[in-house]
């Protein structure tokens, strides 16, 4: 089955390709989209609506997803990838991020991804994924992207960039969000969905 997806991010391709083998990933650009929603589900489905309009007929689906930190009052969260400014810079993001936790002791964090989905009948729904984990005092491992190099998920002594694709990909907070995604299509009735935890 065709999914289109909205985004230009080749990193994000890769990884729902590898977690979603069942479906034929087509990357459609959502450019010009005001990212301006308060939360990742409000984002996603800005996306989805601007790329659902050029498939009628077919599923398409958008994503959302940032990092939140318990001490820093849930920051970068819906800015994530612009933490440190415009344009986006994944090692300016990551330094500014651990400036930001100098000094503190409670590092606890979670990654969420928020998924939104067009149906081919018109209807919208949503999935919701959620990693919990902690931030590292330093970067660590190469595989990954964004805020992988400093995230430990709950249960394991590793960085989502040490850990590597296969293990990410079955626990990440992505891959929680597209297994209910995928539940969605399979059955889209339900309308909504979410997984959390470890």
């Amino acid at each position: 089955m065709r999914l289109y997806v909205a985004t230009h991010n080749k990193h994000k391709i890769r990884e729902i390709s590898g977690i979603l083998p069942e479906f034929e990933i087509v990357a459609d650009n959502p450019a010009g989209v005001v990212e301006d929603a308060p939360d990742f589900a409000g984002n996603a489905l800005l996306k989805v609506e601007a790329i659902a309009a050029r498939h009628p007929g077919e599923w398409c689906m958008a994503d959302d997803s940032g990092l939140e930190v318990d001490a820093l009052g849930g920051a970068p969260g819906v800015r994530s990838a612009r933490y440190a400014g415009e344009p986006s810079d994944t090692e300016a993001n990551n330094a500014l991020l651990l400036k930001n936790l100098e000094g503190v002791d409670d590092r606890r964090a979670h990654f969420t991804c928020a998924i939104a989905l067009a149906a081919p009948d018109g209807t919208r729904h949503t999935a919701v994924g959620r990693c919990m984990g902690s931030i590292a005092l330093a970067p660590c491992g190469n595989a990954g992207f964004g805020y992988d190099p400093l995230f430990i998920p709950d249960g394991c002594t590793e960085t989502f960039a040490g850990l590597g694709a296969e293990v990410k990909n079955r626990i990440s907070h992505r891959a929680r969000a597209l297994a209910a995604a995928a539940e969605i299509i399979a059955s889209p009735s339900g309308g909504a969905a979410a997984v959390d935890g470890f």
